[in-house]
């Protein structure tokens, strides 16, 4: 049974940078699409990064263009979201998901609001 396991996250000031990290347990050739959503109480879901695994132009919202960056990490079906000028507004549980998609779909990242083939469990990411 493949899982997402995240890793990083933590307290920051403002301004500050965090990285968060994604991997599947074990390789599995039904993850071409990998991407995070982040959530906090009292507000929506929010779609922040999406990349296609085999190349493309990743998706962000608009929020955290020029902020954040998500790529693809060492590993296999593995990626990271480095969150640089870090607001106040960027604190939420940062969520990793992952699927099978078609590139121009996973480029527009509008498949981060809706369900997921998998999902982890979230990190905390929290700016004061």
């Amino acid at each position: 049974h493949v899982q997402l396991v995240e890793s990083g996250g933590g307290s920051v000031q403002a301004g500050g940078s965090l990285r968060v990290s994604c991997g599947a347990s074990e390789y599995t050739e039904s993850i071409n699409c990998m991407g995070w959503y982040r959530q906090s109480p009292g507000k929506e879901r929010e779609g922040v990064a999406a990349i296609y695994l085999g190349g493309g132009v990743p998706y962000y919202t608009d929020s955290v263009k020029g902020r954040f960056t998500i790529a693809r990490d060492d590993g296999v079906n593995a990626i990271y979201l480095q969150m640089n000028s870090l607001k106040l507004e960027d604190t939420a549980v940062y969520y990793c998901v992952a699927g099978f998609l078609l590139p121009g779909v996973c480029g527009r990242g509008d498949w981060l609001g809706g369900t997921y083939m998998y999902s982890g469990q979230g990190t905390q990411v929290t700016v004061s």
